[in-house]
């Protein structure tokens, strides 16, 4: 089985940057159960005692819903031994270590031994879906891609197409979850355990070997490995992408739903989400809060953004960006804020600027210091504060060709890496898009 050294301690590192994208963007967990105050079973809201809530979509071009579904058991020891003996990593995409980039681990289900080839097959066309997305498209560099193979005792899962269906499957997928025909439900505690052969996974997506509309989003599912939820999608329908792609919006962008149930009214505390308020245009404008940055701008999923009612579950009370983003109905583009909190989200596990050379060290002669930015980053080097300009974009430098004082003193040497993107305007979440390196140089 293929493996790559262990990152999971990246996660404990890379905490102290996520305060600054959960100081902009806020926590979600409060306001998920305000949000889910008064909307009935199919509400969502709190998990319920032995229960998990999940994320299910009707059709191409609806409005996702949420409901409670029995969480899953714990694994027995032989469960566990056989997944561990289960199953290899292969490496679809490589774009980096695993620590300086997004790492989307997808896990197949209802594939046997001899069909792996084909799972990664449909990984590879799922990807490319997804990955032609934006902000995707422009970020594709940011992203390592792995599939994790299951191998289960029968082809195709349960469900499909009926719900008398049933199938021998690794992680027991399953249409028909919950009575629910298009809701289609795993065992997380089988898939955590599938996952975890991965070095670092961010994000996990099952794939149910199946060409039925279905899929499901286990948004409050943490796990020890450190991704943050999971997504389902069937395998060979062809707009299974979107459901992994809305997923992502909360996983990454940690945004809020922006559909809603009824007609109800939202009495609760400001949401923490980036996109979803109470205050109206004008009152972002005056308080300078929320996307007060880009109202009145055109929105790439269509129409201006300003504050439009209805979200979070809610037909009242709570104001969207725009009419109708992939948060509200899948098919669409993120709008607008949506792209600036994913991006940020991007940069959360990859960041700006790597390190080849360890920083803080003494450098001394006709050493060499090594970095690594990402694709979009202007890089700019400096001495003693000092820019260089003609090391402008350079990936590596020495104390010569920075013109250090050949005087026998230390001077230092910092390099830094900026994203331009227009795309982040909050200054919180722009803190994601930079980074800097110094080291202390004797020539």
């Amino acid at each position: 089985m293929r493996r790559h050294a262990s990152h999971i301690s990246r996660k404990r590192l890379t905490a102290a940057v996520g305060v600054a994208l959960a100081a902009a963007l806020a926590a979600t967990a409060p306001v998920a159960a305000e949000q889910g105050r008064n909307t009935g079973s199919d509400g969502g809201g709190a998990e319920a005692a032995g229960h998990v809530e999940v994320e299910y979509f009707t059709g191409p071009g609806s409005h996702p819903r949420r409901t409670q579904v029995p969480a899953s058991s714990p694994l027995t020891g032989k469960e566990r031994s056989t997944i561990k003996e289960d199953g290899d990593v292969l490496p679809i995409v490589e774009a980096g270590a695993s620590d300086t980039k997004v790492d989307v681990v997808f896990i197949g289900d209802g594939y046997t031994a001899s069909q792996q080839e084909d799972f990664h097959a449909d990984v590879r066309t799922k990807w490319k879906e997804m990955a032609a997305v934006q902000p995707y498209a422009e970020y594709e560099d940011l992203f390592n891609v792995w599939a994790v193979d299951a191998h289960s005792q029968e082809s195709g899962v349960s469900g499909d197409p009926t719900s008398d269906v049933r199938k021998n499957t690794a992680l027991d997928s399953a249409f028909f979850c919950d009575g629910i025909e298009r809701l289609l439900c795993v065992d997380t505690n089988k898939v955590e355990a599938y996952a975890s052969k991965a070095a670092d996974p961010d994000l996990v997506i099952v794939l149910g070997n199946s060409a039925k509309y279905g899929g499901a989003g286990y948004n409050a599912v943490s796990s020890p490995s450190g991704y943050d939820g999971i997504g389902t999608a069937s395998s060979d329908h062809p707009d299974s992408d979107q459901v992994a792609v809305h997923e992502t919006g909360h996983s990454f962008g940690k945004l809020a739903d922006e559909y809603w149930y009824d007609e109800s009214t939202y009495t609760g505390p400001e949401p923490g989400e980036s996109n979803l308020t109470e205050l109206s245009a004008a009152e972002m404008a005056a308080q300078r809060t929320k996307w007060h940055r880009w109202l009145g701008q055109d929105s790439p999923d269509g129409g201006k953004v300003g504050a439009y009612e209805g979200g979070g579950y809610h037909g009242h009370g709570l104001n969207r960006p725009t009419e109708d983003s992939i948060m509200r109905t899948l098919g669409r583009e993120f709008n607008l804020p949506g792209r600036e909190a994913m991006i940020a989200g991007f940069h959360q596990h990859a960041p700006v600027l790597t390190g080849l050379t360890p920083a803080g060290r003494k450098i001394g002669g006709a050493e060499r210091m090594r970095v690594r930015a990402s694709a979009h980053a202007q890089v700019r080097w400096y001495v003693d504060g000092s820019e260089v300009r003609r090391a402008r974009g350079a990936s590596s430098a020495n104390s010569g060709s920075l013109g250090v004082p050949a005087d026998g003193r230390a001077h230092t040497v910092t390099v830094r890496a900026t994203d331009p993107s227009k795309a982040v305007r909050d200054p919180e979440l722009r803190k994601l898009l930079t980074g800097s390196l110094s080291w202390q140089v004797t020539r």
